[in-house]
């Protein structure tokens, strides 16, 4: 078991710094998701697009956490100067920040209509929506990061 975590050492921590992004990205969704609505009333509904201001912002906290937990905990740098990997970083985030904000649109919209009861907490549909957006773009996200990216 040690020597097959040691050999999936890089993607083992890949999941942790992943997990607590997801958890900074989901945490200021339900901040933002919970207030915005009250300032700004098309944010439930923006001409279709749920959440729209919601989801960009809290995307963003979590995609500037992520990167600073990649640069210093999960992939070593690539041959790419830090400006370059920060550029390079950032297409991809915005490049996958359209796609997670896509895959929620159709979760919320059409897949997850109910909540889901957890004893200890009830998951509404946008906080399922934006879970299962995160989950489906990070494997994306790895292997983009891995090849392109650090190890360039």
């Amino acid at each position: 078991m040690r020597t097959l975590l040691l050999r999936h050492k890089q993607v083992l921590l890949f999941i942790i710094a992943g997990g607590l992004s997801a958890i900074v990205e989901i945490g200021s969704f339900k901040i933002f998701s919970t207030y915005l609505p009250q300032a700004i009333s098309q944010e439930q509904n923006f001409h279709g697009i749920h959440y729209p201001l919601s989801n960009i912002l809290s995307t963003s906290c979590g995609i500037l956490f992520n990167y600073f937990l990649s640069i210093w905990f999960v992939f070593e740098r690539g041959k790419h100067s830090k400006r370059k990997e920060f550029a390079y970083f950032m297409v991809v985030s915005i490049i996958s920040t359209i796609l997670s904000l896509s895959f929620f649109q159709v979760f919320y919209s059409f897949i997850f209509k109910d909540n889901i009861d957890l004893i200890f907490y009830t998951l509404s549909p946008e906080m399922i929506s934006k879970i299962a957006a995160i989950l489906l773009v990070s494997i994306l996200n790895y292997s983009v990061k891995k090849k392109v990216i650090f190890n360039g």
